[in-house]
């Protein structure tokens, strides 16, 4: 899979977890640019993105993610 992918089964994801069809990923992009990404849809978040992506981040991982770039990173290198 490659970035651009990845890319684009995540805004996917975002877009209805968040119910928002504008959401734009970048790799910058964090929690303060999307208005209802609380610690509670941070969850749900990554329960979609675990189901789309079919596999389980590391809590480890999850904990310590800044940026949807790193979201990214870590679903290529899970998904090797």
């Amino acid at each position: 899979m490659t970035r651009e992918e990845a890319y684009e089964r995540l805004n996917r994801v975002f877009r209805e977890v968040f119910d928002d069809e504008e959401i734009i990923l970048q790799d910058t992009t964090t929690a303060d640019d999307i208005e209802d990404w609380d610690s509670f849809e941070h969850i749900n978040l990554v329960v979609a993105v675990e189901s789309e992506f079919s596999f389980k981040i590391p809590m480890g991982k999850v904990i310590t993610m800044k940026n949807v770039g790193e979201m990214v990173d870590i679903i290529l290198e899970m998904g090797k």
